[in-house]
C-alpha cells in the first residue's frame, strides 16, 4: 500500500517536530517546506538519517520549492512569526495574514485536492483566511487549536487530582485565545463531574491557567513558544484524516448556523475523517457556556473584519 504524502509548511519548531513525529511512525512521506534556504533540507536530512534507528522507511524531503509538495494528501501550515513575551496571538494578525495568503496560494496550485490543517496564529482568523484564499470547500480547511487547549486543560486537571490524563474527559471550545471556553459542565473525571471532586475556585483557577497556557510557556522560554504539545495535536489530526478515524475532536471549523454562529471559523467539536470535517457535533451547553462561546466568536469576528480592511 503506497504511503500518504503530507506536506508541512514551516520548518520551525512546531513544523519540524510534527514532521519528525510522523516520520518516526513511517506511514507517510513527508515534505518539509520553508523559505529559508538550507533549513528544511538540513532538518529533513537529519530526520531521514534517524530512519534506521526508529525503523522508518518513509521519505522526508526538505525544500524551498512548492513544486516538491505536489499531490499532497494533507498540508499542515505552521509558517508565520511566533509569539514573543508580551505579545498576544492577535498581535501577529497582519504579518501572518500575508504569509498565510502566499502559502495557501502556493499549496493549492500544486495540491488542489489536499486537506489543509492550519496552525499559524491567530489561528481561527488564519483558518478563515486560508478558506477564503484556497477556494476549497469548508470541510477541507480545518484549524488545530481545541485539541491543544483541551490537552492542557486535561493535563492540569489530572495533575490536580493525581489521576491519569486518560481518566479526564473534557473539551475546550471557542477561539484559540484568551476567550477560549473550557466546557466545565460536561467535564468528567472517571465519569464523575468535576464539580463533584473540585471546588469552584479550583476549577476557575485551572480554567484560567488553560486560557493562559500558551503565554505561560512563552514567558518561561523567553525566546520561543510551545511546540511539543502543538505538534502532537497536529499529528492526531493528520492521523484522523489519513486513517479515516471519524474521531470527535475539538477543532476550528467553518460554522453556518451551528451554535448560533454563522460564516466564521471557531473551535467546536467535529467528526474528523478522510473528508476532513465530516460533521459538526452539537453539544448541549449551559447558558453561560453558550454566552462565552458567542463572546469568543465575536473576538474572532473582530480579527476577520480587520483583515478584510487590508485584503
Amino acid at each position: 500500500m503506497p504511503r500518504s504524502k503530507v506536506t508541512v509548511v514551516g520548518a520551525g519548531n512546531v513544523g519540524a517536530t510534527a514532521a519528525q513525529r510522523m516520520f518516526d511512525k513511517g506511514y507517510a512521506d513527508i515534505v518539509l517546506v520553508d523559505i529559508v534556504e538550507g533549513l528544511p533540507q538540513g532538518k529533513a536530512l537529519d530526520m531521514l538519517e534517524s530512519g534506521p534507528v526508529v525503523g522508518s522507511d518513509a521519505s522526508v524531503v526538505g525544500t524551498n520549492d512548492y513544486a516538491d509538495t505536489a499531490g499532497s494528501d494533507v498540508v499542515v501550515i505552521t509558517s508565520g512569526i511566533a509569539r514573543r513575551p508580551g505579545m498576544s496571538r492577535d498581535d501577529l494578525l497582519l504579518t501572518n495574514m500575508n504569509i498565510i495568503t502566499s502559502v495557501t496560494q502556493s499549496v493549492v496550485e500544486h495540491s488542489p485536492d489536499a486537506i489543509l490543517v492550519i496552525v499559524t496564529n491567530p489561528l481561527d482568523a488564519m483558518a478563515q483566511r486560508a478558506f477564503q484564499v484556497s477556494g476549497f470547500p469548508k470541510n477541507r480547511v480545518v484549524g488545530m487549536a481545541g485539541i491543544l487547549d483541551t490537552a492542557r486543560f486535561r493535563t492540569f486537571l489530572a495533575e490536580e487530582l493525581n489521576v491519569s490524563v486518560n481518566s479526564v474527559e473534557a473539551y475546550v471550545l471557542g477561539g484559540h485565545g484568551d476567550t477560549m471556553v473550557p466546557v466545565t459542565a460536561s467535564t468528567t473525571v472517571g465519569g464523575q463531574p468535576i464539580s463533584e471532586v473540585l471546588s469552584q475556585d479550583r476549577i476557575e483557577s485551572i480554567v484560567k491557567r488553560t486560557q493562559d497556557g500558551g503565554a505561560e510557556i512563552v514567558n518561561l522560554l523567553k525566546t520561543g513558544s510551545a511546540y511539543y504539545a502543538p505538534s502532537a495535536a497536529i499529528v492526531q489530526m493528520v492521523e484522523a484524516i489519513l486513517f479515516d478515524r471519524q474521531e470527535i475532536l475539538p477543532c476550528t471549523a467553518y460554522l453556518e448556523g451551528e451554535y448560533g454562529i454563522d460564516g466564521l471559523y471557531v473551535g467546536v467539536p467535529i467528526r474528523l475523517g478522510a473528508g476532513g470535517v465530516e460533521d459538526v457535533i452539537r453539544f448541549n451547553l449551559t447558558d453561560t457556556e453558550q454566552a462565552e462561546l458567542q463572546n469568543s466568536a465575536e473576538a474572532v469576528r473582530e480579527l476577520v473584519e480587520v483583515m478584510a480592511q487590508y485584503s
